[in-house]
């Protein structure tokens, strides 16, 4: 039997969890009272249960103190019952403008602001983010691609260790990306811009890559940045980060930024057990 208890910050995307954990033949149970947690969690550990995947949803609506759902949690865990504790999270800045493109309240907000509900949030499930087996951050996580890593970790078994990679390609004239942990400028590499059959191409067009990654200090860059990730990355692992914004900026963000991020990417990708994606800012502008 796999238990599965899906929590996290209102807006973070528990409830998308909980259906693509459903449409992978998981019997799921959203809000649940507490009083009720361990009843459920024994009637599906009996000898000869129907249900042998089950995923169980609880947030601030269950507790909005969240202490008695930290207490069932590691009760059950004690009776050796294999639980699992998914937490799904975003950015604060994501969490709000969701919450007003949806006009909901937040549960925590009562008289206060938007921002004061979400910070108080945080503080009420600090504990039990800390205990989580896993996270995901889907500030930048698309639907796909959220039912990608759920797919890996709870139908592939595969390793999860809840940092996501984001390598992002970004023109500096349109500003470098405010959630950029790491920043690689790339505008001393020859710029495909001043070649006319290039000039309205980027860095997804075959002609574009051959010209950037045909300068020697192309490939170079793309070795020596790879192998700095790889080393950083483990650090960042140990120190609990769930998500890491990895930038490269030319000056458009069409040609050189987008060729090295690309470049970057699929070097990183066959290095570690994370999770890791690619994204282009400007390139289409």
């Amino acid at each position: 039997m796999r238990l599965i208890i899906v929590t996290g910050m209102s807006g973070g995307g528990k409830s998308s969890a909980i259906r693509t954990l459903e449409d992978l033949g998981y019997y799921c149970v959203d809000n649940l009272p507490v009083s009720l947690i361990e009843k459920f969690v024994e009637v599906i550990s009996m000898p000869g249960a129907e249900v042998t995947k089950a995923a169980l949803g609880l947030d601030v609506r269950t507790d909005h103190h969240f202490k008695g759902v930290v207490e069932a949690v590691e009760r059950i865990r004690e009776q050796g019952v294999p639980l699992e504790v998914l937490f799904m999270d975003a950015a604060d800045d994501v969490l709000i403008k969701r919450y007003k493109e949806s006009r909901r309240a937040h549960p925590l907000s009562g008289d206060d602001s938007l921002e004061q509900g979400i910070a108080r949030e945080r503080e009420v499930l600090r504990t039990i983010r800390d205990r989580s087996d896993y996270v995901i951050d889907t500030s930048r996580l698309l639907t796909r691609e959220l039912r990608e890593t759920l797919t890996d970790v709870f139908v592939r078994d595969e390793k999860y260790n809840s940092l996501m990679i984001t390598i992002l390609s970004f023109g500096f004239k349109y500003g470098i990306p405010v959630d950029a942990d790491l920043v690689f400028d790339v505008r001393f590499l020859p710029n495909p811009y001043y070649i006319e059959e290039l000039k309205h191409l980027t860095g997804m067009d075959a002609g574009v890559r051959e010209y950037v990654m045909a300068a020697k200090e192309a490939g170079i860059f793309v070795e020596k940045a790879s192998d700095l990730l790889a080393f950083l990355i483990p650090g960042y692992i140990k120190e609990g980060k769930n998500r890491l914004v990895i930038a490269v900026g030319c000056t458009g963000g069409h040609h050189r930024s987008v060729t090295i991020a690309n470049a970057v990417y699929e070097a990183l990708r066959k290095k570690g057990d994370y999770g890791i994606k690619i994204a282009h800012r400007d390139y289409q502008k």
